[in-house]
Parts: C-alpha cells; sequence; structure tokens
C-alpha cells in the first residue's frame, strides 16, 4: 500500500488521502522505536517524538537508555534489553519517563527482538501514555461488561448485515445461542419472513444514510416463541470509525410483548366502556320499539359483532307473558339486524318484521327459554343447523364464514323477552368471555328500553284503536258542502292525543264542522276527547247558537276531572251563504275563496273549554259557492323550531289554489306541513260550498 493510502472496511478498493486517526492504535498513540544491538535509535515514529519530546533528527542515533528511560531505572531497563537482545523473549512494563521538556510521564513498555532476511538483530520498542492504556481498558471493561449484562438485546452487524456480535439477551429472545448467530444474517435465523424482510431492509436504510431509526416497534416469531406473535422496540444506528470508515450497524431490541398487550388489553377496556357510554345515549332515545331494538343492533356492529340481531319473542310483543317448555319451539318475530359489510350471513337473517318458528333444539331457543346466553366460540360445521333458522340458512352461513357465534337473552323485570344474537365473520377473534360480559351488559340496559317501548306502544295502540272508534264517518258531500277530513296520529314516541273533528248535518240543510283538542295524551285524553263529542252531537240537535253551544260544552268540560279543550264550532247555512262561528281558545280557520289570497278569519279567540265562567261570541262570516274553510288542531302548525306566525304564513302559502281536489289538499298539507318528529296529533277538516242544483 502506497503513503497516502488507507483501506476501505471490508477490504474493497483503497481510499486515497491523508491518514487521520481511525481506530484504537490512534486513541492510545502507541509509539515504535527500533534499536539495534547495542541499544542505539535507528527507527523514531512520529508517536514516539509525541511521546518522548525528541524529534527524530534528535533522537536517531543516539542511545535509547539515554533519552527514553528515566535514570533511577536505568540499570534494570539496560539489562532487560540484555535478555530480549539474548535470550529473544519479549518483556513488557510500565516505567517511568523523562522527557526532553523535563517533565516525567509513566509509559507502559511492550519489547521484543527483531530478526531481518539478513540475520541481522534488532529490538522493536511499543509504548504508550499509561494513563490513556488504563482508560481505555476500563471503557473496554465497561462495555464489556455492559452489554454482557444488558437486559437488552444488542447486537452488530457488518457491512454485510452478517452478526459480528451478540449479547446474551439478544441471545435469549431469538432462542439460538450467541456463536450460532456469528456469520450469519437475520433472514438466515428468524422464522418470520416477512419480519425478517422489514429488519433487513431497515438495516440497509441505515447502513446507507446514516439515518438512526428510534423505537420502531417490529412484530414477528423466534425460535425462542415459534406459536406467538412478539413485539419488539428496535432502534438502529450506523458504526463509523473516527475517519468516517462505515464498519456496520449496531442494533438495540427490547421486548415489549407484555407492554403490547396490557396496552391492547387497556385500549380493549376503554372501548368497553366507551360502547357501554355510547349504549347509554343512544339506546331508548324514542319509545318506539322498532327503533329501539335497531340502536341497539348499530351500537353492537361493528364493535362487538359483524352481524346483530334483535328478536323478540312473538307473545310478548303481543303484551303476553311467554313460557316455554323443553319440547317447545320458540315463535320469534325479528325487530332488527345488522351487517358490517356485505355478507351472506345478513341474507340468512330474518328480516325485520318477520315471525318465524325456532325449533327447540335452536340455541336462540335455548337462549329464550333457559334465560341463560349461548356461546359457541369455534362454531364448527355440525353447529350451523341450530344457529340458522333453516338448512338454505344454515348453508349461507357456512359460505359467509361464520366461525363464532353468541346469543344473550333480553331480560327485564325477570321476564324474558328476547334474544340478541350475533355473529363473527371478517372479526378474526372467537367470541371471549369478556365479549360475553360485554354483550350482556348492552342487553341487560337496552331490554329495559324494549320493555318500556313495547308497553307504551300497546298503551298506545290502544289508546289509537279507542280514538279512530270515535272519530267520524262522514259523506263526501252534506247540506251544499263537499268535505275532506284526515286524522293523523302523532309519532310513534309520543302517546296518542285528544284531536276530533266532526261533521254534525242539521236541519234546515245546515251542516255543524267541529274541530277540537283534548290537552293531555293517552287513552284519559281521547277517553275525554269521546265525552266532549258525544255531548257536542247532543247540543248541537238543539239547534244552539255556535257562542250558546260552548257555553255549555265549558260546563261539561269543567266536571271532567279539571280538563281542558280547545275548540271552534262553526254552523253552515247554504241559503243565507253564511257561516256563524264560535271559538274556544283555538288556532283560527282560514277561508278559501277564488280570485283572492287565502285568509286566517279574524275571530275572538275565546278561553279553552275547561276554564269557565269566560263569555264566548259568534261571528258571522259569508261564504258563497267555491268558497272554502279550513279548520286544524295545532299539531299541523306547531314546532319547536319555527315561530307560529311563520307557519300559519306556509299553511296559507299551501292554499294558493282554491280549485284543487279537497283530498289532494288534505294530502298536501299533512305532508308538507307535520313533522315527522311532531309530538302532537293532528286534526283536518276542510269544507267547500257547493253551487246549488
Amino acid at each position: 500500500m502506497s503513503p497516502g493510502e488507507r483501506p476501505r472496511a471490508g477490504g474493497d478498493e483503497p481510499v486515497r488521502g491523508p491518514v487521520r486517526p481511525s481506530g484504537l492504535l490512534d486513541v492510545l498513540g502507541v509509539a515504535s522505536v527500533v534499536l539495534d544491538t547495542e541499544g542505539r535509535i535507528m527507527l523514531w515514529s512520529p508517536q514516539a517524538e509525541e511521546l518522548f519530546g525528541y524529534p527524530a533528527h534528535e533522537a536517531l542515533g543516539e542511545y535509547a537508555a539515554r533519552i527514553m528511560v528515566h535514570e533511577q531505572h536505568l540499570d534494570l531497563v539496560v539489562k532487560l534489553f540484555a535478555d530480549v537482545m539474548e535470550t529473544g523473549e519479549g518483556w513488557a512494563g510500565a516505567f517511568p519517563i523523562r522527557r526532553k521538556d523535563g517533565s516525567t510521564r509513566l509509559v507502559e513498555f511492550r519489547n521484543m527482538r527483531l530478526l531481518d532476511d539478513q540475520g541481522d538483530v534488532y529490538a522493536l520498542g511499543l509504548c504508550a501514555d499509561q494513563s490513556t492504556v488504563r482508560q481505555v481498558e476500563r471503557d473496554v471493561a465497561l462495555s464489556t461488561r455492559t452489554i454482557a449484562q444488558a437486559p437488552v438485546g444488542l447486537a452488530v452487524l457488518d457491512t454485510e448485515l452478517r452478526y459480528v456480535s451478540v449479547n446474551p439477551a439478544l441471545a435469549e429472545l431469538n432462542g439460538l445461542p450467541a456463536e450460532a448467530h456469528l456469520g450469519h444474517m437475520p433472514h438466515e435465523l428468524m422464522l418470520d419472513t416477512e419480519a425478517a424482510r422489514t429488519v433487513e431492509a431497515t438495516l440497509r436504510a441505515v447502513l446507507r444514510t446514516g439515518e438512526p431509526v428510534v423505537n420502531r416497534r417490529v412484530v414477528g416469531r423466534t425460535r425462542a416463541h415459534p406459536d406467538v406473535d412478539n413485539f419488539w422496540s428496535v432502534s438502529l444506528y450506523r458504526l463509523e470509525d473516527t475517519a468516517g470508515t462505515v464498519l456496520g450497524v449496531a442494533g438495540m431490541a427490547v421486548d415489549i410483548t407484555e407492554q403490547h398487550q396490557a396496552a391492547v388489553a387497556a385500549e380493549t377496556a376503554r372501548r368497553r366502556l366507551a360502547l357501554i357510554a355510547d349504549a347509554s345515549t343512544r339506546i331508548g332515545t324514542t319509545l318506539e320499539l322498532d327503533r329501539t331494538a335497531s340502536e341497539l343492533a348499530d351500537v353492537a356492529v361493528p364493535d362487538l359483532a359483524d352481524v346483530a340481531a334483535v328478536d323478540l319473542l312473538d307473545a310478548v310483543v303481543e303484551g303476553r307473558r311467554s313460557t316455554l317448555g323443553p319440547a317447545q319451539a320458540a315463535v320469534i318475530r325479528a325487530l332488527a339486524v345488522r351487517s358490517a359489510q356485505d355478507t351472506g350471513a345478513l341474507e340468512a337473517a330474518d328480516p325485520p318484521g318477520h315471525i318465524a318458528r325456532y325449533g327447540p333444539d335452536r340455541l336462540v331457543t335455548q337462549c329464550v327459554r333457559t334465560g341463560d346466553p349461548v356461546m359457541v366460540a369455534h362454531v364448527r360445521e355440525e353447529d350451523l343447523p341450530r344457529i340458522a333458522r333453516s338448512p338454505e340458512a344454515a348453508l349461507q352461513l357456512g359460505r359467509a364464514g361464520l366461525h363464532s357465534y353468541l346469543a344473550v337473552p333480553l331480560i327485564a323485570r325477570g321476564e324474558v323477552l328476547g334474544a340478541l344474537d350475533l355473529k363473527r365473520i371478517h372479526n378474526p377473534l372467537p367470541f371471549s368471555e369478556d365479549d360475553l360480559l360485554l354483550a350482556r351488559e348492552l342487553a341487560a340496559r337496552a331490554a329495559i328500553q324494549i320493555d318500556n317501548a313495547r308497553w307504551y306502544q300497546n298503551a298506545r295502540d290502544t289508546a289509537l284503536t279507542l280514538q279512530r272508534s270515535m272519530l267520524p264517518s262522514h259523506p263526501p258531500v252534506t247540506g251544499g258542502l263537499e268535505v275532506a277530513s284526515r286524522y293523523q296520529p302523532a309519532g310513534a314516541g309520543t302517546e296518542v292525543g285528544g284531536d276530533w273533528f266532526d261533521v254534525i248535518p242539521l236541519e234546515g240543510a245546515k251542516t255543524a264542522l267541529v274541530v277540537g283538542d283534548v290537552m293531555g295524551s293517552g287513552i284519559e285524553a281521547a277517553t275525554t276527547m269521546g265525552r266532549l263529542r258525544t255531548a257536542t252531537h247532543t247540543l248541537a240537535s238543539l239547534d244552539l247558537e255556535p257562542a250558546r253551544l260552548l257555553e255549555h260544552l265549558d260546563k261539561i268540560t269543567d266536571g271532567l276531572d279539571h280538563s281542558i279543550a280547545t275548540c271552534v264550532y262553526a254552523v253552515h247555512d247554504p241559503e243565507l251563504r253564511q257561516c256563524h262561528i264560535a271559538n274556544a281558545g283555538h288556532l283560527p280557520p282560514v277561508r278559501v275563496r277564488p280570485g283572492r289570497p287565502p285568509e286566517l278569519l279574524e275571530l275572538p279567540t275565546g278561553a279553552p273549554l275547561g276554564v269557565g265562567g269566560v263569555a264566548f261570541s259568534t261571528t258571522t262570516v259569508d261564504l258563497v259557492p267555491g268558497d272554502q274553510l279550513v279548520f286544524y288542531t295545532d299539531g299541523l302548525v306547531e314546532t319547536r323550531q319555527h315561530p307560529l306566525d311563520e307557519r300559519l304564513d306556509a299553511l296559507l302559502a299551501l292554499l294558493d289554489d282554491p280549485g284543487r281536489p279537497l283530498q289532494e289538499c288534505c294530502d298536501l298539507l299533512l305532508r308538507t306541513l307535520h313533522q315527522p318528529e311532531n309530538s302532537d296529533d293532528v286534526a283536518l277538516l276542510i269544507a267547500r260550498v257547493l253551487t246549488p242544483a
């Protein structure tokens, strides 16, 4: 190798340039001195110049003892030199030296005899400052002990990514002795091919760029734990000498499997708590049975299951208690089904509203009969017929990939209402005991809401049936009027109210038109409405003036357990082409006339029925053929989001076509004005004056 060249790591082409400090010898500053048999200095290195303080031109040819040895050890050193030259055995020791500047320094010596090809004998002396040697020794000892005893895995790889050093901790992590690593690349030792490719790609990137990788998570399997995934936090650094020559890569691996599992468990617990909290706010937002069931299914998918179904015993839906014997089938009504993805399992489920018989051998039947959950963590082919409703459905579940099943009972107030049916297809994990606990918690919370909803629905259906039975069925034409009407119950989450309308034929071809609203809801309101309607019929037969009739109704209402109602009572007289109207706290009717804009009739509002002691007045309005009167209850126009005036303007805007068929007009008003979330029912009555025949 020519002067000015230095080798590359790995023995490739030499790198030309000045020699810079690059290794341990440079750190030690080892000085080299060659002596002849007389002890004269023949060769004197630059390091010797620095160590002893004598330049080469002053040292060469001089006796070494004079400039290299302290006078107090001169005799001993001369004797040792003579022994080396005579016997050929080297010696080592530490002696103080006297530098040219007069200072003293303790130096480590290594001396040995040299023989050239001519047979001439020389002595080689290697010298280094003892304090520097001791510091390096301490550093090496500390590094060696630290690496050997470190609780984390440490390794050094060369530029070919082959192990050159492995500490015991890494050997234990990998399940191989340290010596079995040496000379091998990571992919030759790791069981997980994908993880090995990832590790080696990262090593090459660090080797190429010099950018370290710190705390990167790596997942894989090793010979120490071949059956489970291990998790490591890996840090990688490129190794370079002091001259910048790349030596390889150093790696550190910390086993974080337990921390990962603890973090996963904590995250799972957090998500479960979040799911339960979410269920508390999302389930039972209304008293509608189907919606409550749908809310439960929505919460369960996809966090708990890929497919969720909520099924109730049909007898329970109908308001009857149901007990099943061991040999009895379960008649089940599907209320809701949800799927995380488009899957064949959804096709195998009962659609909402469907009623099916599940034999006594079915798992859902077992669940609702015993009131205990049923879990099949690992579904086998022979389990499918006991899960599905039919052989065809069992085939669909098998094709979809159902691998885990769980059914938990819906129990409220000691009664089994039905079951929450859960299936896993895309989620690779089977149902666990923790999943069972979570499902039972969800089912317990939802069952109370479902029970409230089904009892409320039963009570509402009863009230609605009662109310509908008391509403009139009138002919489309009576007393010179064409009449159309509608009754729209409130939203399913609200009890039925006491709204009503009536069309009463009177003597002399006159017709009484009535719209009223009993404050309150439920069966009590419907019953009060029925009483007031009956009283109105009786009073109307007496041909009372409208204000007078309302006074009588006020007294009757005052006696009905402090009930309050609003009412508009109108009598149409076709001969006089007039309508006499009295108002008891109700919204004013609308008069629609061809060629004119619709208008709210200006009537004295009056006090609601049941207040007592307030006089009513009658207003007379003209009505000619083609004119219309529109009566309605507040459920049509009142909302929480809009001012009443704005809603009344919207009503008038929809009545812009006096020639529109009345039935079509009723549908238009309900469809446009009545909000789905409205908590009040609606009674609507429209009368149009006909041209006399």
